[in-house]
């Protein structure tokens, strides 16, 4: 059986790493002055990018270093969508996983979407924290604004950005449509990638499965919910 996993934050909550929309989740954090909703745009990164930069580092960045837990090396050897930046998948050896909202640790250049750009290595190491804000901007290339083919921008799927092919987008759907059957693991179902998958399952009447400790109840009779932790299904996967 051809099988897709698809997973969320859930799977790296017990990497260290918080989920989104949990109690210390990333968007329940924003920064001094603006929400998180606000704060992970490319209006705000072009707007104020040094709190852009800074509320990034502290939310993401600092977690760069923590490693893959039990079920990213299971995954590592599955086909999968992650809806996850954190690329712990890949540190647990998954060679062709798609990370369909970017990677922490890359940077492209800031560049009209759907245009053909290199992914390159993030320079978190090289930040200074006693003055960061000036040193994030001294790293991402940015004077005063960001300016299009010279700026470096996190590689992310921002609120206001849409899929393309710098994401894997068009391979993502093929492998959703060859799936004969869609694992969600850990997703709460609110970011459209979760959303696009459903339907494409509905429309090819596509078995599904929800592993989830509380699991969002989708308009699809052909789901099966698992109320568990992703660490407790692998676990009864072998």
């Amino acid at each position: 059986m051809n099988t897709l996993y698809i997973t969320g934050a859930g799977v790296s909550a017990e990497s260290g790493i918080p989920t989104f929309r949990g109690e210390d989740g990333f968007w329940t954090i924003g920064s001094q002055n603006y929400t998180p909703m606000e704060m992970a745009t490319r209006a705000m990164y072009m707007r104020q990018p040094d709190e852009f930069l800074a509320w990034y580092y502290h939310r993401f960045a600092r977690y760069r270093d923590h490693g893959p837990n039990d079920v990213h090396h299971w995954l590592a050897n599955k086909n999968l969508i992650t809806q996850n930046i954190d690329g712990l998948d890949g540190k647990a050896g998954n060679q062709d996983y798609i990370a369909i909202h970017g990677r922490l640790d890359k940077i492209t250049l800031f560049h009209e979407q759907g245009e053909a750009v290199v992914i390159l290595d993030a320079p978190w190491d090289k930040i200074d924290e006693q003055c960061l804000k000036p040193s994030l901007l001294q790293h991402f290339k940015i004077e005063t604004t960001p300016q299009l083919n010279i700026s470096f921008k996190p590689f992310v799927l921002l609120f206001d950005e849409y899929y393309t092919n710098l994401y894997r987008m068009d391979e993502a759907q093929l492998r959703m449509k060859s799936a004969d059957k869609i694992v969600f693991m850990g997703t709460s179902f609110s970011v459209n990638i979760t959303n696009i998958a459903l339907d494409i399952a509905m429309n090819n009447q596509i078995e599904v499965d929800v592993v989830d400790p509380e699991p969002v109840i989708l308009p699809y009779k052909n789901v099966r919910y698992i109320k568990t932790t992703a660490r407790d299904y692998v676990q009864t996967q072998g």
